[in-house]
């Protein structure tokens, strides 16, 4: 049960954090592009402040997998880089933190180029 009750919250969270985008895409005329920036910010915002793991201890994947989990990651790792490789870290620590997932995406997304043929929305 408590495996059940573990799984509900991470499917809350992460609707919220989806229905909340979505609200944005509706009510609003900001572009998709920059509601997916203001996630990135909000993930860094909450790793600089110390947040982000008390929330992701509770939400797990609901709140890591979306992309605010990705800027959480880029501060992560920025902040450690400064620590222990100094201003160079601001360069280095944020793409090392995330370069599997950046990789796991390019690559993707070049194989479903390969499989489907993208057309622009009208």
């Amino acid at each position: 049960m408590e495996m059940f009750l573990d799984y509900l919250w991470v499917f809350l969270i992460g609707g919220l954090v989806c229905m909340i985008g979505q609200i944005l895409i509706i009510t609003t005329n900001i572009t998709s592009a920059r509601i997916l920036v203001t996630f990135v910010i909000v993930g860094v915002f909450l790793e600089a402040i110390g947040v982000f793991d008390y929330i992701s201890a509770f939400a797990g994947a609901g709140i890591n997998v979306p992309i605010i989990g990705f800027g959480a990651s880029l501060a992560k790792g920025t902040i450690g880089a400064v620590k222990s490789q100094g201003l160079l870290g601001i360069f280095t620590g944020g793409l090392t933190a995330t370069a599997g997932g950046i990789a796991a995406a390019i690559i993707f997304a070049f194989i479903f180029a390969l499989i489907f043929r993208s057309h622009t929305k009208k």
